[in-house]
């Protein structure tokens, strides 16, 4: 099939990937675990590699790579038993400047981000009151008489603000009862988080189960330059959906690397752990739900590699994209649930990290989109079955 085409800029994009993961071993990731701190040097190294600037073009300092090398990139640093989450976001946010930013901002932003003097990874849409349901948020932008806006709102889960110096926000510039339809309202801003924290914008940690660096944020009163809309006003929630296919490609490759990892660690432990005087892999009742779990894995693969071979040659990819993440998700979740089965109590020391990898795996069946959203839009969407409520 043309899309599992390997070639060589792929091929040493991985090894070098690899490479660059064996500086940052197991007890790296432990460490940031216990504190709940975030990777700089991880992300550091990744910068000067240049891999978090693969999908900008050679005319703004990138890589001018496609998704399908975003994807082997990410899915290498989780097979690898480390972590994408710290950084990917800049991969799929970027594009919306890309695509849809004025040349200005293009010139002003793009080539900072490329060597790393400027961190665009924080993505303000998600709200406590609407959560998926986008066109629901109330975090308003109002004109304000120099010709900018006043932010006021609230977002949720807005992760890597604390490690961001900017951030793309999606805001109601018209009152939801006075458009016309509903995806109309919405824009997208660039917000300079240094400047912005202290002069409206508070942010506040939110600890969870995963080392995620995520927040909730408060506007109140939060000004914001006209020159920070990015394309025409109250056409946002468009060009927000023009990265969402590009995420669930690069979500879903992350998940196939946890999976691997999971497959590999699996396998090696039941080759080498022994009960009765022989290696536990011998018995069909560990072996079975390993070999499930690859066959799952190799499966979500494909569709993986499919959606982000349709997403780079600019074809339709909405039904590939979104059943890929989910099919990566459950096949990631199901090697975790075996990995952890096979290593029985030693799954959950610390030392061996299953149990970091296990929740960490178990993220991306909820985000960035739910797995019941995805089954929902392929029964509307792709099946043609009425709406559901």
């Amino acid at each position: 099939m043309e899309w599992t085409a390997a070639d060589d800029t792929i091929t040493e994009i991985r090894r070098s990937v690899r490479a660059l993961c064996e500086e940052f071993p197991g007890e790296y990731w432990r460490e940031k675990d216990r504190e709940r701190a975030y990777p700089t040097e991880f992300v550091q190294a990744l910068t000067e590699a240049g891999f978090l600037a693969v999908l900008i073009p050679e005319e703004y300092g990138g890589s001018g790579l496609g998704v399908r090398a975003a994807s082997a990139i990410l899915e290498e640093i989780h097979r690898s038993g480390s972590n994408g989450g710290a950084c990917h976001a800049q991969m799929y946010i970027m594009g919306t400047v890309l695509r849809h930013g004025s040349e200005a901002q293009k010139q002003a932003y793009l080539p900072k981000i490329a060597t790393g003097e400027l961190r665009l990874q924080a993505f303000g849409v998600t709200e406590p009151t609407s959560g998926t349901d986008t066109l629901s948020l109330r975090t308003t932008a109002v004109k304000n008489g120099n010709g900018g806006y006043i932010v006021n709102g609230q977002k949720v889960w807005t992760s890597r603000i604390e490690h961001s110096d900017m951030m793309l926000l999606l805001a109601r510039t018209t009152p939801k009862e006075e458009v016309k339809k509903r995806t109309d309202g919405l824009s997208v801003f660039l917000v300079d988080i240094r400047e912005a924290v202290g002069n409206g914008l508070e942010i506040r940690p939110i600890r969870t189960m995963i080392n995620h660096a995520t927040t909730a944020i408060f506007f109140d009163n939060l000004e914001i330059p006209a020159n920070n809309l990015i394309g025409e006003e109250g056409k946002g929630f468009r060009y927000i959906l023009d990265g969402m296919n590009a995420e669930r490609v690069l979500i879903a490759h992350e998940s196939i690397g946890d999976a691997r990892w999971f497959i590999e660690k699996a396998t090696s432990y039941a080759k080498d752990r022994e009960v009765f005087n022989r290696p536990i892999g011998q018995n069909q009742g560990v072996q079975f739900p390993i070999a499930k779990a690859y066959a799952a894995t190799e499966a979500a693969a494909l569709m993986a590699e499919k959606a982000a071979y349709l997403f780079e040659t600019g074809q339709p990819c909405g039904a590939e994209a979104n059943m890929a993440k989910m099919l990566a998700a459950d096949a990631a979740w199901a090697a975790a649930d075996t990995c952890v089965q096979t290593h029985g109590g030693f799954a959950f020391a610390e030392e061996y990290d299953v149990e970091r990898k296990f929740r960490e795996a178990r993220l991306y069946q909820v985000a960035p989109v739910s797995t019941n959203m995805i089954l929902s839009y392929l029964a509307e969407h792709v099946l043609g079955l009425p709406r559901s409520y």
